[in-house]
């Protein structure tokens, strides 16, 4: 199969549970994906919505396990690499947060959301001068009412801090 066909079959495979998570039908959609992983383990795109499931029920550490699943099947999938940046945010990884937001970011460099990433990964380390600058970068792409306010909010709490004070912002 060519890789244009693969790539639209594995999309085919995972239509249903991308369906049940909009319904926000977590375990009906995790039940899913298990069955298209185990007729093909190689769909990057079952793993990812595995961690989107296991995100939203607040299973982070499946969650980030999924990303990198999926990132190590696709290492050109944005989504699941700009996911596993959080997660691993999230847990405390800030070093491996700021390396896949980085990454993201040099695979794609236009990209808004790598750019969110790379600001709240510099953020979580302190370093606010380039949590700024890259935040500011996301909000100059003219994103969402409801992402720019979040970003707007996240820019004045790195105004109220020094320079190497880590930022802990929980993106619920």
């Amino acid at each position: 199969m060519t890789t244009p066909t693969r790539d639209a079959a594995h999309w085919d495979a995972v239509e249903e549970a991308a369906e049940l998570l909009q319904e926000h039908r977590y375990q009906d959609a995790l039940s899913n994906l298990r069955d298209v992983i185990q007729k093909d383990a190689g769909n990057p795109y079952a793993y990812f919505f595995v961690g989107q499931a296991m995100w939203e029920l607040d299973q982070v550490e499946p969650a980030r396990d999924a990303y990198r699943a999926a990132v190590h099947l696709s290492p050109n999938y944005l989504g699941a690499r700009v996911s596993l940046s959080h997660a691993l945010r999230r847990l405390g990884d800030t070093q491996g947060a700021l390396g896949q937001a980085q990454e993201a970011r040099r695979r794609f460099p236009d990209d808004p959301d790598a750019l969110y990433a790379l600001g709240m990964a510099h953020a979580a380390r302190g370093q606010r001068f380039l949590a700024r600058k890259h935040l500011q970068g996301f909000l100059d792409t003219n994103p969402e009412v409801e992402a720019k306010q979040e970003v707007q909010q996240v820019l004045q709490m790195l105004g109220i801090g020094n320079e190497g004070d880590p930022l802990d912002v929980d993106d619920d």
